[in-house]
């Protein structure tokens, strides 16, 4: 019988390559793998913009090589019983629940490198070999465990952490506090983790990496619960309750707990146990908040048992709620991501999932809530203003315009600007602001605070369409050397910050982007944040774009959306 340690885990070991800072240096982002029990909803893909967001914006800044990983968790009870429920095996309905996730993900353009299903051999040898790294530290032992189980959640419960309710039939029945899942007393000989030893490791972890778990509300909060006991940990259930999962190595009568298997995806995809050390651990996981405890307490503490270092960052996202209420196949408003791409635009819904919700809380979604959003801020401010600034009735040579330094004078306090050009005081103060836009936008991703990012590009937008409205372009004489002069000014500080806003919400929109750049002559070159410049002219040096004849007008950025008829898009039934 494997026994507990009497001691406290030594240091992890730390792979020098996977550590390193600084430009060049590899890092794995995560989304976690979904489980395959049914269809995606918009949670799910909230999830995996976040990542995918993340993952877009470092390209662009060129940080080095990167992964963005995502795939499936395909064993345990639930598959076990939807399985049953639809009349199918579990490995059918993995194939297409995993083919679903895989095409919605594609569909939504989240450029994911690697897509994992537990159910695939090179998985399923990376946990049995994790498995062996946990025996052969000693931290793992054979015990009796039982305890409330909840099936829906894979765990077992405290009594803290349950209700009273009653069931269909109208009988006492205890369910989670949680998630109002009903649970059941379950008594197993299982193998146990020794999870106890580990409190003091993962204070201290904490401790010494203030920025492990972000937003900072959720690092609390798992400081709070590290403050309690942690009892040991059941990892194993009995095979002849569920065989739909990898059987603990030399034991056949258990199977390995659906969550160490599920977590060891993260190692699974950068080569475990071979080539793991050229990434690990440099790894950044996006969760949402339900998932939190198996991702900032148990993973990092399994880690440390079989001698690996905790992940870098583990990023925390809130849930989506439908007019006030939580998502549930019972109310039937759980909403479907297709429907949505469908009707909202992939761009479109991208956008408003990305700038409506705020990690540290729930956040509503509606019908005619995404089509204000979408409508005001892509099709009227930023698909107008580029309309108006391009037409050729404000632009007749169709392209990037002269700056003149007379008009705008380069000045180092512009309260001061009475008498000076044509630029007024309010001008200066929005050119600053676009100026100032990257670095704030990079400090917002940095901070896993993407919607911030956009809250300020969409504020930029409106002062840039403020300083057209107020120079009113369209009425000066072309005819007037100075007013033509004053004219291309306006015209080119605009397009320029049309450059800025392009180029910046690339990683969130990135068909419209795509399509606004290639309308400015900006070059895919061009395009990247490491090398991003905004009104160099006004700086005294020399602008590439100047002269540059504009790219192909191929009509309206952004269509404006329709409310639907329907205000809340069903799920697609499996």
């Amino acid at each position: 019988m494997l026994r507990p340690p009497r001691r406290l885990p030594r240091p992890p070991r730390r792979a020098a390559a996977a550590t390193a800072t600084g430009p060049g240096r590899r890092l794995l982002l995560s989304t976690p793998i979904f489980y395959a029990n049914g269809p995606p909803h918009i949670g799910h893909l909230y999830s995996a913009l976040l990542a995918d967001a993340l993952y877009r914006h470092r390209g662009l800044r060129g940080a080095g090589p990167g992964r963005l990983s995502t795939g499936t968790d395909e064993h345990g009870l639930k598959i076990q019983q939807a399985a049953a429920a639809a009349g199918t095996s579990p490995p059918e309905l993995c194939q297409r629940v995993s083919g679903l996730f895989r095409q919605v993900l594609t569909q939504a353009a989240v450029s994911f490198t690697d897509f994992t299903r537990t159910s695939e051999p090179r998985h399923q040898r990376a946990v049995r070999h994790f498995w062996g790294a946990l025996r052969d530290s000693g931290s793992l032992y054979r015990g009796s465990y039982e305890g409330w189980y909840c099936t829906p959640e894979e765990c077992f419960l405290p009594e803290s952490q349950l209700a009273e309710r009653r069931d269909a039939q109208g009988r006492p029945c205890k369910v989670s506090l949680e998630s109002g899942h009903q649970v059941h007393w379950t008594k197993e000989e299982n193998y146990m983790f020794r999870l106890s030893a580990f409190r003091d490791p993962l204070q201290k972890w904490l401790r010494d990496n203030p920025h492990a778990i972000s937003p900072d509300p959720f690092y609390q909060c798992v400081l709070r619960w590290l403050e309690d006991d942690l009892p040991d940990l059941s990892v194993s259930r009995e095979r002849s309750r569920l065989p739909w999962g990898i059987p603990v190595p030399s034991d056949s009568t258990q199977t390995i707990y659906v969550w160490v298997d599920a977590l060891v995806n993260y190692l699974s995809v950068v080569g475990y146990p071979e080539t793991h050390g050229e990434w690990w651990p440099a790894a950044h996981h996006v969760v949402g908040k339900d998932i939190l405890k198996f991702h900032a307490v148990y993973w990092p503490a399994l880690l440390m048992a079989a001698g690996l270092a905790p992940p870098e960052r583990i990023l925390v996202h809130s849930h989506w709620t439908v007019r006030g209420q939580k998502m549930s196949k019972s109310l039937g408003n759980v909403i479907d991501p297709f429907a949505c791409i469908g009707q909202y635009t992939l761009d479109g819904f991208r956008y408003f999932l990305l700038r409506q919700g705020v990690p540290e809380r729930d956040c509503d979604y509606y019908d005619e809530k995404v089509v204000k959003l979408v409508n005001s801020e892509l099709a009227d401010a930023l698909g107008g203003l580029l309309n108006r600034s391009t037409a050729l009735s404000i632009n007749p040579s169709n392209t990037y315009p002269c700056f003149s330094e007379s008009c705008f004078p380069k000045v180092l306090d512009y309260r001061g600007t009475e008498g000076m050009g044509r630029a007024s005081a309010e001008d200066y103060e929005f050119v600053a602001s676009v100026a100032s836009l990257p670095l704030q936008v990079a400090s917002y991703f940095e901070g896993f605070q993407i919607y911030k990012a956009l809250e300020c590009i969409a504020l930029c937008v409106r002062q840039t369409n403020g300083f057209f409205q107020r120079h009113r372009p369209w009425k000066l004489d072309r005819k007037d050397p100075a007013e033509q002069l004053w004219l291309d000014t306006i015209i080119h500080v605009t397009l320029e910050c049309l450059r800025v806003y392009g180029t910046l919400l690339q990683p969130v929109i990135p068909h419209t982007a795509d399509k606004l750049l290639s309308r400015l002559a900006v070059e895919p070159e061009e395009r990247g944040l490491s090398s991003l410049t905004f009104l160099t002219r006004y700086h005294g040096k020399p602008c590439p774009f100047e002269g540059r004849q504009l790219g192909p007008d191929t009509g309206v950025l952004f269509h404006r959306l329709e409310k639907s008829r329907q205000h809340q898009i069903e799920t697609k039934k499996l």
